[in-house]
């Protein structure tokens, strides 16, 4: 979760200033809170999240310590490829998450018929994307969601209409799944070169090569 910290400063002779800081996580804004502390100059601090929800420091920690054994700070980057001539399809995602203070990287591919466009295979990828978080266990977190699409981005997002009725139909269901499992989706796009990982996992299920594993990642001293 992401929240930006607002703190009530009170310096020499009463003044007080009030400060609102960028959005950062929610583990960063602790330990900046325990350095304001540290000035005894700090006579208030609180968090807000984006959904402008109030925590205070002990309603933080409590939610910070209760998500360390379950899947969190939660990345996915999904792909679809379509393949015009053959109407094959393929889809690619690569999710990488924290637990139990240890960091990991699932990935997965899937073939998928009875898609009719590329875009219809974005938005199928970004749906087994969130299959695949619902067997992690993720829910009632933020999830960013990283994807080369112009087009599923720009519409999850609100900010083209949905006009076609295939892919109107996707972004309802990625919408009720999203509900149910209570993940609070942030996207980005980005190029395809950046989402090189998806778009072979998508391109090697076209071909008929399966993948499927997760590692853990070692951080390097």
């Amino acid at each position: 979760m992401n929240v930006k910290i607002i703190v009530t400063y009170e310096m020499p002779k009463k003044a007080k200033t009030v400060f609102t800081s960028d959005e950062m996580r929610a583990g960063e804004a602790l330990l900046l809170a325990e350095d304001f502390n540290k000035t005894g100059r700090a006579k208030h601090i609180e968090f807000v999240d984006r959904h402008d929800s109030s925590w205070t420091v002990k309603e933080l920690k409590g939610y910070v310590q209760g998500i360390q054994t379950e899947p969190h700070n939660v990345v996915v980057y999904f792909d679809g490829g379509f393949d015009v001539q053959t109407k094959r399809a393929g889809l690619g995602i690569a999710i990488y998450y924290n637990q139990n203070g240890k960091s990991y990287r699932l990935r997965k591919n899937a073939p998928a018929d009875e898609l009719d466009s590329n875009n219809e295979a974005e938005y199928a990828a970004f749906y087994f994307a969130l299959q695949e978080l619902e067997l992690l266990g993720v829910h009632h977190l933020p999830v960013e969601f990283i994807g080369d699409s112009q087009v599923v981005i720009s519409q999850l997002t609100g900010l083209w209409p949905t006009l076609e009725r295939q892919l109107n139909r996707w972004a309802d269901r990625i919408e009720q799944k999203l509900d149910q499992l209570g993940i609070q989706p942030d996207y980005q796009q980005v190029s395809r070169k950046k989402n090189a990982e998806a778009d072979q996992l998508a391109s090697q299920a076209m071909r008929g090569i399966d993948i499927s594993g997760t590692i853990e990642l070692i951080r390097k001293e």
